[in-house]
């Protein structure tokens, strides 16, 4: 029974592949005319897509797990060479994302330019995806390699191993993608004048005056409007999008802006530290007892490839809770930005703006919202706001 699941969930990912290889070339040679932007039916499109882009997820990783690595797993007794399982590792990476290229390219970018939302070229696009796979590379091997080894000397205690070894890793990433990562794909330049003065005072006001400000081109993607405040230590950065400064009203992306520092100020990127420790717990592990089989060890190319579909199931049951965690700490982030800005008015201005902007839904289905989204609803952001003017 398992062999002919497997044998579905490997005909299933194969089969979609194709279907997607045949329509990305047809869309490359003949671009889809636009669609109305209507909200309703890219929102629903996006959730078919999010839905059917897990499942093909786990069907590969199962694929990979029970019918490609039992054929690379070592001899009995045998121990697997370092180099041939970072060479296995590093080839299934690469050849997922080489698969998955045209099912991203028509779910991804074609969508969003069909929508009006990305005026993205194709060659800029594959550029990316080539930066974002060597750079997955260039990280998840080592890492890959190091948890290996952690397994292989420590098959009883890994899972803790791993568990604290995720505390410097979170921490690190904070760090390092926004100061050398995100400069790889986009162009970052300090934000100067009248305006930028506003926001420095509005950020000394809580301590994060000296926060670099920056503006970031993210028209290059997409026409959808963001901000953030990211960073540790002496990195701190409050980044606008150019889609933000040039189409919003200034007293609407300072209020953006401060929701975001709420963010900042209020320690959520410690909490999200502390919170991905405990789904770091919970993954490794339940992975460890669902992955062992019959007494071979996960260290090999074969016991990782396991050990990943039950941390990418596992993985799937935590994101109900955790978005669970990110709606409440959005929701305190508008309330710090009402009480920071005293202009509720132009807070619903914004998001009303964003809706319109970002092509998005009113409200979600409840069970989109429960399950998945990081968010709560625009419609219950924006009539909260309202009600505090």
């Amino acid at each position: 029974m398992r062999r002919f699941l497997i044998g579905v969930a490997a005909g299933a990912v194969v089969g979609y592949a194709c279907i997607r290889t045949k329509e990305a070339i047809d869309e490359a040679r003949s671009p889809a005319p636009q669609l109305a932007q209507d909200p309703k039916a890219y929102g629903a499109l996006r959730r078919a897509l999010m839905l059917a882009g897990m499942a093909r997820s786990l069907a590969t990783l199962a694929a990979a797990a029970y019918a490609l690595a039992p054929a690379l797993e070592p001899a009995p007794g045998a121990t697997e060479p370092r180099v041939r399982r970072m060479t296995l590792v590093a080839s299934f990476v690469a050849l997922s994302a080489i698969v998955d290229l045209p099912a991203d390219y028509v779910e991804g970018i074609a969508l969003e330019r069909r929508y009006g939302l990305s005026k993205q070229s194709d060659a800029d696009w594959l550029a990316e995806q080539a930066k974002s796979l060597g750079v997955t590379l260039v990280v998840a091997v080592p890492l890959i390699e190091a948890l290996a080894f952690a397994i292989d000397r420590l098959p009883a205690s890994w899972p803790l191993v791993a568990t604290f070894g995720s505390l410097p890793l979170l921490v690190l990433a904070n760090v390092v993608v926004p100061t050398y990562i995100a400069p790889l794909f986009n162009t970052f330049t300090p934000i100067e004048g009248d305006f930028a003065e506003r926001v420095r005072a509005l950020a000394t006001r809580f301590g994060a005056g000296d926060a670099r400000l920056l503006r970031v081109d993210m028209s290059k993607q997409t026409e959808k409007a963001n901000a953030y405040v990211t960073g540790l230590f002496g990195t701190k950065r409050i980044v606008i999008g150019d889609t933000l400064l040039d189409r919003f009203e200034a007293d609407e992306t300072i209020f953006v802006v401060a929701h975001e520092l709420g963010h900042y100020v209020s320690g959520d990127v410690w909490r999200g530290v502390g919170l991905g420790m405990v789904a770091a717990a919970f993954v490794f592990f339940g992975s460890r007892s669902l992955a062992q089989t019959d007494g071979t060890s996960l260290a090999s190319t074969a016991g990782l490839a396991r050990l990943f579909f039950a941390m990418s199931l596992l993985g799937t049951i935590a994101g109900p809770p955790l978005s669970a965690f990110s709606r409440a700490r959005e929701r305190a982030a508008d309330r710090f930005a009402i009480a920071a800005t005293d202009d509720a008015a132009s807070g619903a201005a914004a998001f009303t703006r964003l809706r319109e902007r970002n092509l998005a839904e009113d409200e979600q289905p409840k069970w989109m919202e429960v399950l998945f989204s990081s968010h709560p609803s625009l419609r219950s952001r924006i009539e909260r706001l309202e009600a505090s003017v």
